[in-house]
């Protein structure tokens, strides 16, 4: 079994785009070298969110790619995968946008609320636990998930695509009100 060192941690959303990725990348500027692959590759989980379920999200590194800061945004317990795959605890780009496509069909009012606090997220505006819990949903996936993991999914893409749109790509997957 892969052994992880752990680490519970929380990052501010706020500030520039540079400033929030800085801050992850200096936490794993920290972390120590391995020694070969394999068994032998240091590896680290990260908890940085806890949902409302109790349930955390966490960042694991190094990636499936292992490409320099690159990492996985996972939830603990969770499946994102369709009964007859392979279990997956990681979201998927299509799993949120299916998500959120489901909820503005739902309720297109709530749905524009639900949307306004993404939009911080996006614009590296923290967002208080409280606010999440003011919308609610019959379908899919409670709203703290959604927001909880599409934050990091922003910022790994920030530090993925460093010299390009990062964030970007992924705010694309968020259906319009």
């Amino acid at each position: 079994m892969t052994k992880y060192i752990e680490i519970t941690t929380n990052f501010s959303n706020e500030g520039t785009r540079n400033e929030v990725r800085m801050r992850i990348v200096e936490q794993f500027s920290q972390e120590l070298p391995g020694t070969g692959k394999d068994d032998k590759a240091s590896r680290y989980k990260y908890y940085v969110e806890t949902l409302s379920d109790g349930n955390r999200v966490y960042l694991q590194r190094p990636a499936n790619l292992h490409n320099g800061f690159d990492f996985l945004v996972c939830v603990e317990n969770m499946n994102y995968a369709p009964e007859d795959k392979r279990k997956r605890n990681y979201p998927k780009h299509e799993d949120l946008e299916n998500d959120l496509l489901q909820k503005r069909l739902e309720s297109p009012q709530k749905y524009k609320k639900l949307y306004s606090l993404l939009e911080q997220i996006f614009h590296c505006q923290n967002v208080e636990d409280i606010e999440m819990t003011k919308i609610q949903f019959d379908s899919g996936l409670p709203v703290d998930h959604i927001l909880k993991t599409i934050k990091w999914l922003f910022i790994e893409q920030d530090i993925r695509y460093w010299n390009y749109s990062g964030r970007s790509m992924t705010w694309g997957i968020v259906p319009k009100p």
